[in-house]
């Protein structure tokens, strides 16, 4: 007899509460429950969640699970410590006789319980002298099917840094599952206009109530969350709502300082550059990033750009200049 590493079947933690096990069922129950998922694996992995589930939503039945310690791994080869039944009074009535399985999720009967379980906790361990899984139940509907909330898609919304400035409207086409009256599962083309907030940032999710895949049964459907992200500008780098641009300026720009126009996302600013910046001087002009409750803000790089000497005119220009600068050595400061 093998062991069952309960735990790991819902994939959470041996440490985790009530309400992380029960979120945890929930999700698997519904990708597994072969009303909804076809795969020739599905209705096993559903009963070996259920059962999972049986045990560590039960605080006597899990109590006892964790007293055979943390080392036993999947598949292991298993039998149960000398007194177990006396120790944790789990009988054996009935065993080998199978389980009443779990109609409450509306399609029949799920099977028995394995050998593992028996072996511990009986045949009629999953829930007294009835049967079942009496810890929690998806609701039905009046033809008896089970009533499962559709599953929540999940895909990626690219846009402008212009549309994250203003707030603007997409039309998006997704590939989304449809369940047909013969109850499979096929795909189909959903059309949405999406709503783009003023000041979304990069990584927030926008939340579609109800566009999910549908529910089963009567079921509601789930949600589509978009996640944002911004198309590469090569003007502008984002930092949350920080935004940061390299500008060209001039020597003379930079040496005596000017006035200049600055690009953002939607529209320029004019900006003062203070007499005798260096390259690579970071200018804050507060509030003109991404709008918010905060607005995030605009950080200007200057980057010193020479003109270039490809006349005559030119290079007499910088012989001259240099002769003028003689004393001036860029590299003072790199002297050893």
């Amino acid at each position: 007899m093998e062991f069952k590493d309960y735990y790991k079947i819902l994939g959470v933690e041996r440490g985790a509460g009530k309400d992380e096990i029960k979120r945890a069922y929930r999700k698997l129950a519904r990708k597994y429950h072969p009303d909804l998922n076809k795969a020739p694996d599905a209705e096993e992995k559903f009963k070996e969640i259920q059962e999972a589930y049986e045990v560590l939503s039960d605080e006597e039945k899990r109590k006892a699970y964790d007293a055979l310690g943390p080392n036993w791994k999947a598949g292991q080869q298993f039998r149960p410590p000398p007194g177990w039944e006396e120790q944790f009074g789990f009988g054996r009535a009935g065993a080998g006789g199978g389980h009443a399985g779990a109609e409450g999720f509306g399609f029949g009967d799920a099977g028995g319980f394995s050998d593992f379980f028996e072996t511990l906790f009986g045949a009629m361990g999953g829930g007294g002298s009835g049967g079942g899984f009496r810890s929690f139940r998806f609701s039905t509907g009046g033809g008896g099917g089970m009533r499962v909330k559709g599953e929540d898609i999940h895909a990626r919304l690219t846009i402008d840094l212009a549309d994250a400035y203003t707030g603007a409207e997409r039309t998006i086409t997704l590939q989304v599952p449809e369940q047909q009256p013969d109850g499979s599962v096929r795909t189909k083309t959903k059309t949405l206009t999406v709503r783009i907030p003023k000041g979304v940032r990069e990584g927030q999710h926008i939340r579609l109530k109800g566009q999910g895949a549908p529910g089963l049964n009567g079921g509601p459907p789930g949600d589509l969350y978009l996640e944002v992200s911004f198309r590469p500008d090569s003007r502008f780098r984002v930092d949350g709502r920080d935004i940061h641009v390299d500008l060209p300026v001039a020597p003379w720009e930079a040496a005596l300082g000017a006035k200049v126009t600055v690009p953002l996302p939607v529209g320029a600013v004019e900006m003062k550059i203070p007499a005798g910046s260096q390259c690579g001087r970071k200018l804050r002009l507060k509030g003109k990033g991404l709008p918010g409750r905060t607005p995030g803000d605009l950080y200007v790089v200057l980057k010193v750009v020479l003109p270039p000497a490809d006349t005559a005119e030119a290079k007499a220009f910088y012989e001259d200049m240099k002769k003028r600068f003689a004393a001036f050595d860029p590299r003072a400061g790199m002297r050893v």
